[in-house]
């Protein structure tokens, strides 16, 4: 369990019965401290056959991802995912369909659900920025040492249907 104690009265936080160790509850108010994935966006672009990929600078350093990020308290995961974008490589999309959603346990004090979403890129200028210091675009046969392995089941399946 992570956290001790209760943000509702401070009473003390107890695993009751068979509840999961996330879903700790406060023995004084009985408050349950429910602890969800955190929804990440990522969007896919694709361009003369090659995927544009970001390498990440503060956490897994020097890994290559899919351009992806949180999405805030209170946005919309479409709005997260073209905010991220620009953030990360400097370039205004469109967002099409999801192309898939999947579970995240890369990081074991944090699950997170990631949706990816293929984009058509608008306008803007493609340079590194925000958690990435490169972007460039690959082909399948010459992807990088990924990130995360959910980037590359995204990629797999890219390839499998023939669309990288």
């Amino acid at each position: 369990m992570r956290y001790r104690f209760c943000p509702k009265c401070g009473g003390t936080l107890e695993i009751q019965g068979t509840k999961s160790i996330h879903q700790p509850k406060c023995i004084n108010c009985g408050f349950i401290f429910y602890q969800n994935p955190i929804v990440g966006v990522a969007a896919i672009v694709i361009q003369d056959q090659k995927l544009l990929l970001g390498k990440r600078n503060i956490s897994y350093k020097d890994k290559w991802c899919i351009p992806c990020g949180y999405v805030e308290y209170d946005e919309d995961v479409r709005a997260a995912a073209k905010r991220e974008f620009f953030e990360e490589t400097g370039l205004h999309i469109e967002l099409k369909k999801v192309y898939e959603v999947h579970s995240n346990f890369h990081n074991p004090e944090q699950h997170t659900v990631g949706i990816w979403f293929f984009a058509e890129v608008l306008g803007g200028t493609l340079k590194a920025n925000d958690d990435l210091s490169e972007v460039d675009y690959f082909a399948f046969d010459a992807i990088p040492e990924l990130a995360f392995e959910t980037d590359l089941l995204v990629i797999e399946k890219l390839k499998a249907e023939k669309l990288l």
